[in-house]
């Protein structure tokens, strides 16, 4: 079938909950293009109370709204005029001898079913949601979208300008790319909006079963997954440029690095999200002001303190080097204080996040970099932060798991050694096992006085990651603290050759899973040492 070029649009079917812009939105269309208005409840008395000329839907259908409004626009009234080819002789003809008119367009959003169910919580209950399922509205837009040769279809009020630009330039009509281009972004929506039901639904049906509490199912892992993804952002490229790359969000509303507001500085790479977001993960697991600097992918810098300009000075003091280009994250509001320590000396940021910036502060940053990223994150609730899985594409087919949520807990955790961790020792044990979780497995980290030392990532052997932590640890200046050091493992020694390297170099604790064969060797060798060993009973893998 040839397509259709140029459609002139002489009647609209307009019901939307989103009324923004939608009064200007209809004016236009009825005063500047004199395009018959049809409508629905609340859209059409809100149009009425404007001032507007519009057609209640129950005029075209013969049949009032039913069932509490559930059934208003599923009638062939309506789908015949959506769905009919206005290049079909015989269609033509069927919608003569019904006395069906066409509706060249459709102006649509749905019931807010992903508003509903996160505002109104449980206390709506399940009832709510169902009835917050639009059963009309996704009809509508699959069958204008189908027929887009001849039919327009809006899902979103951002689409409104686009529309009035086609109509002003082709004279009430619209392009055939146009149409296309509506018709791909209407079932992007309904296919969104399917899968927040399904993955709401599924929730419920494992939620209240007697499955067992780690279930893979009640997990979230059901055995039809489909995520619901949002494109917020066209990258310049992947992880190089010859790789077209994308940001999108997964969640309604936003959350994490999509609902940040860039407040200063280039465009964000794919790289810089990535690290951005370890970041992020890192000092969320903290309570007291935290900072950590990540390098692909990496801490390289990460302190707690009483405030966050002196635990900004101990990250970046972790390793200095390594610092430079990186990206820093705040769990606290930058003041200018903190700024100024930021800002000082020959430094070199890609990206700095926080919850919010002072206005001194932000003037401070932006004076100081033009291109540095400055992101205002909002509220970082410690983890976990939302329910969201963590997918990794694989050739044919997708990894999926339930993100790492697990964080420390004293009562699981189990003193092996003769001797205790002194206060101190089980302050920093805490702080070493939380960073090591954010490091690349094998993953072995040292740490004193709140403070990341250096940590051996991304190495095939455990006893090869506790030679470079110790390397890096002397190579950034860190001797002296050695010895009142801390080891966090994020996996179990499997002989303790490693432990050995660490208590040689002065290590007073090691905190590690526990779990192999060989695990008495590596307690006998802590006892012989006077020093002290933990075992968390979990592992923390990041590959």
């Amino acid at each position: 079938m040839k397509d259709i070029d140029l459609v002139e649009i002489r009647r609209a079917l307009i019901s939307v909950s989103d009324k923004t812009g939608l009064v200007e939105f209809a004016g236009t269309l009825a005063g500047d293009f004199s395009i018959e208005l049809i409508s629905t409840g609340g859209t059409a008395k809100t149009l009425q109370a404007a001032g507007l000329k519009v057609r209640d839907v129950s005029e075209l259908t013969g049949f009032p709204e039913m069932f509490d409004g559930r059934v208003k626009t599923l009638h062939p009234a309506v789908h015949g005029g959506l769905l009919a080819r206005r290049d079909e002789p015989s269609h033509i003809d069927t919608m003569r001898t019904h006395h069906i008119q066409p509706i060249d367009l459709v102006v649509v959003n749905f019931y807010p079913f992903e508003q509903a169910i996160t505002a109104a919580g449980e206390a709506a209950g399940f009832d709510h949601a169902l009835e917050n399922i639009d059963i009309g509205g996704p009809a509508m837009v699959r069958s204008a979208a189908k027929n887009h040769r001849s039919v327009v279809v809006l899902t979103d009020p951002l689409q409104y300008e686009k529309l009035r630009k086609q109509l002003r330039r082709h004279g009430g009509a619209t392009d055939y790319r146009f149409r296309f281009d509506m018709a791909i972004w209407a079932y992007s929506r309904t296919a969104r909006y399917d899968a927040a039901i399904h993955r709401y639904l599924a929730e419920q049906y494992y939620a209240g079963s007697d499955l067992p509490e780690r279930n893979i199912d009640a997990a979230g892992l059901t055995p039809v997954l489909m995520p619901v993804l949002r494109r917020v952002q066209k990258l310049r490229y992947g992880e190089n440029p010859h790789q077209p790359g994308a940001f999108y969000a997964d969640s309604e509303p936003a959350q994490g690095l999509a609902a940040a507001v860039q407040l200063h500085g280039k465009e964000l790479s794919w790289m810089n999200l990535l690290d951005a977001d370890a970041a992020l993960a890192l000092v969320g697991e903290f309570d007291t002001p935290a900072a950590a600097l990540i390098k692909h992918a990496n801490p390289c810098g990460c302190a707690i303190s009483a405030n966050p300009a002196d635990a900004f000075d101990q990250a970046y003091a972790g390793d200095s080097v390594a610092a430079f280009g990186g990206i820093l994250a705040l769990n606290r509001r930058v003041d200018a204080a903190t700024a100024g320590r930021i800002v000082a000396d020959k430094r070199f940021l890609e990206v700095l996040l926080a919850p919010d910036f002072e206005p001194s502060a932000l003037d401070m940053l932006r004076r100081r970099w033009v291109d540095c990223r400055l992101l205002a994150v909002g509220t970082i609730p410690p983890p976990p932060r939302s329910a969201a899985l963590s997918l990794r594409s694989i050739v044919g087919g997708v990894l999926v798991q339930q993100p790492d949520y697990a964080g420390f807990s004293p009562e699981r955790c189990r003193v092996v050694s003769r001797r205790p961790p002194t206060p101190p020792e089980f302050a920093d044990l805490q702080f070493a096992w939380l960073v090591c979780k954010h490091v690349k497995s094998n993953a072995i980290v040292l740490a004193a006085d709140g403070q990341l030392l250096s940590a051996g990532a991304g190495q095939t052997s455990r006893v090869t990651s506790c030679r470079l932590a110790v390397e890096l640890a002397r190579r950034n200046d860190h001797a002296a603290k050695l010895a009142r050091a801390v080891a966090a493992s994020d996996a179990f020694f499997p002989f303790p050759d490693g432990p050995e390297i660490l208590i040689q170099a002065g290590v007073r604790a090691i905190i590690q899973p526990g779990g192999s064969k060989r695990d008495r060797e590596t307690i006998e060798l802590c006892d012989r040492c006077d020093v002290a060993l933990v075992f968390t009973g979990e592992r923390h893998f990041c590959h």
